[in-house]
């Protein structure tokens, strides 16, 4: 995983609600195993009509609308638990998603994959679709340290869990992490040794 610390870009606006993992990665996509190539997929029911031609109305296929940024509507990724929701997610390209409310499944999947999913308020999720809507250019910071989402002249605060923070910060899986405090374990099991 690449590293996340701050990141500066337009926002993708997809304000529907309850989106589920089937519409984000659909199932008969998921017979690979390894986590690349999952993007040209993604929302491909949406994305392309039945003969695979792209559907022009649809926002990703929309070149007004770019970014790493995805704001989506309440309840994302509600459904199975398919992890490749999450592996389509950023094989695309998106490095956040923000959400008033993500189903905590597909939140687990996206923390542990390098994806930032960002709750706010319903209140302030709407005021963010209304500013793509005006300006489409506009341009979001997300600084992970601080934990805070901003543009223009607002600047909203989120929460992360400390250590999957860390992990996005360093670009850690689960075993990375292990990794980096290999010596604190070693020193730990050292002083468990009782003779």
């Amino acid at each position: 995983m690449d590293k996340l610390v701050q990141l500066q870009s337009r926002a993708i606006p997809f304000p529907l609600e309850n989106i589920d993992t089937d519409q984000i990665i659909p199932a008969r996509f998921l017979k690979a195993v390894v986590q690349e190539g999952f993007g040209a997929n993604l929302f491909r029911d949406w994305r392309y009509d039945r003969h695979g031609r792209p559907v022009t109305d649809f926002v990703l296929n929309n070149p007004l609308y770019t970014g790493r940024i995805l704001v989506a509507g309440k309840n994302f990724g509600c459904g199975s638990s398919r992890e490749h929701a999450a592996w389509a997610l950023y094989d695309y390209g998106f490095r956040v998603v923000v959400s008033s409310f993500f189903a905590d499944i597909f939140k687990g999947n996206a923390l542990n994959n390098g994806l930032l999913p960002v709750v706010l308020p319903e209140a302030e999720l709407q005021r963010i679709f209304a500013a793509v809507e005006q300006d489409p250019g506009t341009v979001f910071t997300v600084d992970l340290p601080a934990q805070r989402f901003g543009y223009a002249d607002v600047s909203l605060p989120f929460e992360i869990d400390a250590y999957k923070k860390t992990c996005l910060l360093n670009g850690y899986d689960e075993i990375d992490y292990l990794l980096s405090i290999k010596d604190d374990i070693v020193a730990f099991e050292q002083q468990q040794i009782i003779f």
